[in-house]
């Protein structure tokens, strides 16, 4: 097995700009299951190649298809699409400190952030950066979010992995394949449009008008999508997967493939251009995260409840950040390239 840490469509563009960028291209995987004839590996590595891959690193077959299932489900996919749907809601109504913003600005400060300078500072200096290039207050604003999303978060991948380890994510796919082909019932019920609501509708003037220097780095957005990656990157190394694929499902692949559709166009450029596995994974999570930042995470801060700071203390000293220093080190000179609408 070979599998490209992306969506095909950014496998394709990177391989093309890979003709032009020495380095360009998509990391991958490689795993076998069984070497026959003792070429196994010689065949994987030269499929990686062909495809791009300015690097590669081994696992398992098993360990591809959870980590896999499981992060387009989490942070990649269905997880950034939920806490930007729930901090557009938090910032347009505001808090009973601050006052609701213009559905400009909120989508600004909530998807607009994640998916300019937090993306950017990630895939080129790390997680932590985001963290340390804040001053004194947006530190304090990042602690807060990070410490009150990071459990939420944990809680519904925790639920989600097992899911996937069990093999009942999938089993829920192929039913609903059968669903969208009306096998099961009296008439289809294809997937629906998931961004044709008002906040994405805003976002299309809102890129239109886009001055990418001056897209907001705000701290409380920066808390909570480090928090969901974090904790992302927690449950699979408690899982025992390799550092390798920890960072490439849960962060290289957010960062250098699918965060930039997002940002060009819209949740649904960025969603239904991967699989069918894919989008029904968003599509199926994503509440599940909203629902648990809205009501868990946003409800803690607000309601003043005690937070669970020795988080930070875990964040800043993490054994992850070498790893994604160096991988930031090695990553191509340039990013992947992609037209507006």
């Amino acid at each position: 097995m070979v599998a490209p840490k992306g969506m095909g469509p950014s496998v394709r563009r990177l391989y093309e700009q890979g003709k032009e960028v020495d380095g360009a291209g998509i990391n991958a995987s490689m795993a076998i299951e069984e070497d026959c004839d003792g070429n196994a590996a010689d065949v994987a590595l030269a499929w990686a190649v062909g495809l791009g891959s300015p690097y590669i690193f081994q696992t398992t077959l098993q360990s591809e298809y959870t980590s896999d299932i499981f992060g387009e489900r989490g942070i990649l996919l269905g997880g950034v699409h939920a806490i930007a749907e729930s901090l557009f809601r938090r910032y347009t109504a505001g808090t009973a400190e601050t006052e609701g913003m213009s559905d400009e600005a909120a989508f600004q400060n909530a998807v607009e952030c994640i998916t300019g300078p937090i993306t950017k500072t990630i895939s080129h200096e790390g997680i932590l950066a985001v963290y340390e290039k804040l001053d004194a207050a947006g530190k304090a604003e990042f602690a807060k979010a990070y410490c009150a999303a990071y459990v939420p978060s944990l809680d519904i991948h925790a639920e989600c992995y097992d899911e996937v380890d069990t093999g009942n994510e999938v089993r829920s796919v192929v039913s609903a394949n059968k669903r969208h082909l009306a096998e099961t019932i009296s008439r289809p019920l294809p997937m629906g449009v998931i961004d044709g609501t008002h906040m994405w509708q805003v976002g299309k003037s809102v890129r239109a008008a886009r001055v990418e220097s001056e897209i907001p780095m705000h701290p409380f957005t920066a808390g909570v999508y480090c928090a969901m990656m974090m904790s992302q990157i927690d449950l699979l190394l408690e899982k025992g997967h390799c550092i390798s694929e920890v960072v490439n499902e849960s962060v290289i692949e957010a960062v250098d493939s699918l965060n930039p559709y997002m940002h060009a166009r819209g949740v649904s450029y960025m969603v239904d251009n991967c699989s069918t596995t894919a989008r029904l994974g968003s599509r199926k999570w994503g509440p599940r995260y909203d629902y648990n930042l809205s009501q868990q995470a946003y409800v803690a801060i607000d309601s003043g409840a005690a937070l669970e700071t020795e988080l930070m203390d875990k964040f800043v000293n993490h054994r992850i950040h070498p790893a994604i220093n160096t991988c930031a080190q090695m990553r191509p000179s340039v990013d992947i390239a992609l037209t507006m609408e």
